[in-house]
């Protein structure tokens, strides 16, 4: 069964709204630069002081001191490492917040390295696959699916990068047919209306396509 990650959220009437459709996670990001960055003031909206859906902390580059602070105030479940974090700092993450899971994401092109994961599997629940582009995330851009028969399945993927509802059917098949250890996707500028806005009636056929 393949899980959902809506990302890139920000405002409370809008996150109430998405949560109508019972999303798995909810990505939150804090890289100042992006368009869809919470912002130093956001408060968590009551909806989401629960447990689900879990609680995604999206960091590119930040100090461990930084994202402790935020998985603190902001109940994180999950911080995603969307920068060029190494090995050593997600085995210090990890040793600091144990109940953390890590998700390191990958920016993936045709030449991609698959042996560059092997030091990070000790410290990392997850890998998050994305299109490599000019922005740490967001870029709207499919990659080219047929570089993951190179992945060994050992630790099971978030799959991100252009995903909608035009490409979402012809993804499920292919990740049934290689026999990919994919946990969730993870979707977000294609099923907005504006950046951090999310076209809810999107996102709701987009469930009925993964049930």
């Amino acid at each position: 069964m393949l899980h959902l990650k809506v990302c890139g959220m920000r405002t409370p009437q809008n996150i109430a709204e998405v949560l109508s459709i019972e999303p798995d996670y909810l990505g939150l990001i804090f890289f100042e630069k992006s368009a869809r960055y919470v912002g130093e003031g956001f408060e968590l909206p009551t909806q989401l002081k629960g447990v689900t859906p879990k609680k995604v902390g999206v960091f590119v580059n930040h100090s461990l001191e930084y994202i402790a602070a935020k998985v603190k105030r902001y109940q994180l479940a999950l911080a995603q490492l969307h920068g060029d974090e190494t090995p050593a700092f997600c085995q210090q993450l990890k040793n600091a917040l144990p109940d953390l899971q890590l998700v390191k994401v990958f920016r993936v092109s045709d030449d991609f390295d698959f042996t560059s994961l092997t030091p990070y599997k000790p410290y990392c629940d997850f890998f998050l696959f994305d299109t490599k582009g000019k922005d740490y995330g967001g870029n709207g851009i499919v990659f080219n699916w047929d570089i993951l028969k190179g992945y060994d399945n050992e630790l099971p993927l978030f799959m991100s990068g252009g995903l909608s509802l035009e490409n979402l059917q012809d993804l499920q098949s292919f990740i049934t047919t290689h026999q990919l250890n994919v946990h969730a996707i993870d979707v977000n500028s294609k099923f907005e209306t504006t950046p951090a806005l999310k076209d809810v009636s999107k996102l709701k056929a987009l469930k009925r396509l993964m049930t």
